[in-house]
């Protein structure tokens, strides 16, 4: 598959890493000539300095033989421009960044039809929405929808005297009577898919499987905090900050928000007048304890910088804050927080590449009927949650789970037929028009068949 990336900042650089990852022809395209020199330094793609609009620049790039052409440069307007002009040089499918708030969701439906896109993304968007889910679930760490929230991944943090502590899975369904799967487990480096004997321990990181409701009902029974977030503050009034205390607002929330350009400040202020906005260095430990922060729910660090971010959280940690949520794009900064004690940690320039990756995916699967329909990177991105809309053509029809042969480090997690969640059992069987979730870990999976031996 030919891929076209314009704009290779930390968001073009990440999606050319997954892309690059998946196998694919990935040509790099950016205006700056030390920004191309070192995408060409550090990837084995193609390169190509100039402006992504401009129909040379695009020639040279092979526009014409593009499968899907991604342009995620800091200008949502050339994105757009550069998307339209790509579209009508040939390219199959095209996307583009689209960040600014301005942009609606009606004017974002009329111009994506103009410009002929197949997606538009905004990055900043989407992380305010996976920060909203976990402030709405504050024992989690990380949750992931499936089949329009029908069925949820759930990652889970066991603390020291955690009561699963000790207890292998088999003891564990035995004494918590709810339908879950804990489908994967971290400990440390090393990744498990654990069968029914493997035991858990705390400090482990788990993902599990199950209805939203179901979820509440194992949290209720392990005693962990349910109560959403009612009280939250910001630091750094980004585009991310923006869309999360709109959410957070519009769900009658309390929200604080700290940034110390005054700029910035009075605009936050004025188009969200019900959020308590103060202009201040945050980095100043007296201005957050002065403003509350040993008394709200949750303290989400949202500056560009993700050192800055990592540090405040840590003290917003040793004052009690009962969740702490840090933005981390750097995945070194990340497993560096995580083994600091942050482990809530999110990542538009992540979310946005693992969307990508998807669609890469289901363009390449593109002749199978058993289409992509989500992909989650899991665990530090070392387990794969998939997705995937099942055919009459799948080869594992009506075979019970237990004789069906599945591959190394692969689990089938649940199963969605109309809007009911199933966790899987032995004597379950898969049906065409279901929709079937797949935790893999060093596997590539494509199509729904690649999980079978």
């Amino acid at each position: 598959m030919k891929m076209i990336i314009v704009g290779c900042g930390k968001i073009g650089a990440s999606i050319i890493s997954s892309l690059v990852g998946e196998g694919n022809d990935v040509v790099a395209v950016d205006s700056s000539p030390s920004v191309i020199e070192e995408i060409g330094n550090v990837y084995d793609v193609m390169c190509v300095c100039g402006n992504g609009a401009d129909t040379e620049t695009l020639e040279e790039a092979g526009v014409s033989k593009a499968d899907l052409f991604v342009a995620v440069t800091s200008s949502d307007e050339l994105n757009m421009l550069a998307c339209f002009v790509a579209e009508r040089m040939g390219a199959k499918h095209t996307i583009a960044r689209i960040r600014n708030p301005e942009y609606n969701d009606k004017s974002l439906d009329f111009l994506s039809k103009q410009l002929k896109l197949t997606v538009s993304l905004n990055p900043e968007w989407m992380s305010a929405k996976e920060l909203f889910n976990i402030l709405k679930m504050p024992a989690a760490v990380n949750i992931e929808s499936f089949s329009g929230g029908n069925l949820e991944m759930v990652e889970l943090r066991l603390k020291q005297q955690s009561l699963l502590d000790g207890l292998s899975l088999i003891e564990l369904r035995r004494k918590y009577k709810a339908q879950y799967l804990i489908c994967a487990v971290q400990r440390g480096d090393e990744v498990y898919i654990p069968d029914g004997n493997f035991v858990l321990k705390s400090g482990d990181k788990i993902g599990i499987t199950a209805s939203g409701s179901e979820i509440q009902k194992l949290f209720k029974m392990l005693g962990l905090d349910q109560k959403s977030a009612k009280s939250v503050m910001i630091l750094g009034a980004s585009r991310t900050a923006y869309y999360l205390a709109k959410r957070l607002l519009n769900s009658g929330n309390r929200v604080i928000v700290i940034d110390k350009d005054e700029r910035v400040c009075r605009s936050f202020a004025e188009e969200l007048p019900d959020a308590v906005v103060i202009c201040g260095d945050g980095t100043q430990q007296e201005l957050l304890l002065e403003e509350g922060l040993g008394s709200v729910d949750a303290f989400v660090a949202l500056t560009g910088m993700d050192e800055l971010n990592i540090l405040i959280s840590i003290f917003a940690v040793s004052q009690n804050v009962p969740k702490v949520i840090s933005k981390v794009n750097r995945n070194e900064l990340a497993i560096m927080a995580d083994k600091l004690g942050l482990d809530c940690i999110v990542s538009p320039k992540r979310t946005i590449s693992y969307v990508l990756a998807r669609y890469a995916r289901a363009l390449n699967n593109s002749q199978s009927s058993n289409s992509i329909e989500t992909l989650y990177k899991l665990m530090d991105e070392s387990v794969e949650a998939l997705e995937f809309n099942v055919s009459k053509d799948f080869k594992g029809l009506k075979t019970p789970l237990k004789d069906m042969r599945l591959k190394p480090n692969i689990i089938i997690a649940g199963i969605v037929r109309g809007r009911k969640a199933i966790i899987p059992g032995g004597m379950d069987e898969i049906q065409a028009g279901d929709r079937v979730v797949v935790i893999a870990s060093g596997n590539q999976v494509i199509d729904l068949d690649d999980i079978l031996e």
